[in-house]
């Protein structure tokens, strides 16, 4: 009686019903609905929860690489001001000496006063000193640069450049020999043409015709192409490492800028002094303070660093009055090496050379390197350089003898003294222990 009102209540359909014993009651088949229903919701619940710790993993490994790169621009950005061989500080440093350049055209005071120092923020490695000091200490750095020399063959070189030094008798045969080595070809009739020869310092020391830098006829400033210099090849004839050149004359000053400019020059190393005892060694080829136009090239010294007792640094801008384009040149000129002779220890040309080469390091123009007549201090400088060079890159065998003879080849009378032959050996001996010291063992 009670079937219709329990199915309205309770929405179920009723199959059976009837009195009797709990325990003697026949269940009906249990329907799986409910179950499956559940199953459904567990994994529903379990991939959702999935679904949100790959969210917040992801989330965490997106924030950490974020963070990363952040903090790797911001070491970037602190660094930069020290990398020196960063485009971006370059410029920067660029821009610094225009401003410098276009403050000390309008100042009043003497330029010299406040220019001591304002390359050294691009050279030196250690605290700018007082702008009023004229002189300061070197800090660069003893360590020699960065080598690919193999230890074991930098050992050999090593032992056998000390036993090269100690047996005097075999370095003076070896420099007799070098003494009868004659260049072939050696013409120099364009040198000693009746309108170049008051060009030449020194009529024994001129370049050959086969090599010799030739200017362009036409921005001459007397329609010539000579001027006494010479390029020095390493391994690649098309492009020279060095262009060994006298120093300038009243008459070849214009024509050595001209050189500069046209062979896309950027580094200068002076070897001597302007004048020793009385003799006048090099032409002061440059302005003490703003700028001085050499026919139609405008040379401006923006500073002047004394980087210690041996040497210091000067830095231009030479600008090309015909194309209006400007360019920076740095000089770097050893103060204590007289003709003839060596330098007092090799320690200071070799601090020098890294100087150079920090400043130089890669660039494709030729690096130009001059003394008086640009064969003794010079050839024995560029001697040096070329050897190490060599073994930086990590040459198996070295013959400095063989290296002269090629030098020899382009300019003669390159390193002029068995004293700057082995002075030269002693150079690089030194270097390659200093080196050799500096690799892991």
């Amino acid at each position: 009686d009670n079937k219709e009102k329990l199915e309205k209540a309770t929405g179920l359909k009723m199959l059976q019903i009837g009195m009797g014993e709990k325990s003697k009651l026949q269940f009906l088949p249990h329907h799986a609905g409910g179950e499956e229903d559940a199953t459904k919701f567990i994994i529903l619940t379990l991939l959702s929860i999935a679904c949100i710790f790959g969210i917040l993993v992801a989330s965490g490994v997106i924030y950490c690489l974020r963070h990363s790169s952040h903090h790797k621009l911001k070491e970037k950005l602190t660094s930069l001001g020290s990398d020196s061989g960063s485009d971006a500080t370059a410029a920067y440093q660029e821009l610094c000496r225009q401003r410098m350049a276009v403050k000390s055209s309008d100042h009043s005071e003497p330029l010299h006063t406040s220019r001591i120092n304002s390359i050294s923020s691009q050279f030196s490695d250690g605290p700018i000193p007082s702008p009023s000091a004229r002189s300061s200490t070197s800090s660069w750095c003893e360590e020699p640069v960065q080598s690919n020399m193999d230890i074991s063959t930098g050992h050999m070189i090593l032992s056998y450049m000390e036993d090269h030094l100690k047996n005097k008798n075999r370095l003076e045969k070896e420099w007799e020999a070098l003494c009868t080595y004659q260049a072939e070809p050696s013409a120099t009739t364009v040198a000693h043409k009746e309108e170049n020869i008051q060009k030449n310092r020194s009529q024994d020391v001129v370049a050959y015709d086969h090599c010799r830098i030739c200017l362009k006829a036409e921005n001459s400033h007397d329609n010539s192409d000579y001027i006494n210099a010479s390029p020095i090849m390493d391994h690649d004839p098309r492009n020279p490492a060095y262009i060994a050149a006298q120093g300038p004359l009243p008459s070849t000053v214009t024509d050595f800028w001209q050189m500069v400019w046209e062979n896309g020059c950027v580094v200068i190393v002076m070897l001597t002094p302007l004048a020793e005892n009385g003799v006048k060694q090099c032409y002061h080829y440059w302005p003490d303070e703003g700028s001085n136009l050499y026919h139609i090239y405008e040379v401006n010294l923006v500073s002047e660093h004394i980087w210690c007792e041996d040497f210091l640094v000067r830095s231009f801008y030479l600008k090309n009055l015909q194309t209006n384009e400007t360019r920076t040149v740095t000089q770097f000129h050893f103060l204590t090496w007289h003709d003839q002779k060596v330098p007092g220890s090799t320690r200071s040309l070799l601090d020098f050379r890294r100087k150079v080469n920090k400043c130089y390091r890669g660039r494709s123009c030729p690096v130009i390197v001059h003394c008086s007549d640009g064969a003794g201090r010079s050839g024995t400088y560029i001697l040096i350089d070329m050897v190490l060079n060599k073994m930086a890159k990590g040459a198996k065998e070295i013959d400095i003898a063989a290296t002269l003879e090629h030098l020899r080849d382009q300019r003669p009378g390159m390193v002029q003294t068995k004293e700057q032959f082995e002075f030269a050996l002693t150079a690089v001996a030194e270097e390659v222990n200093a080196i050799l010291k500096a690799l892991p063992q």
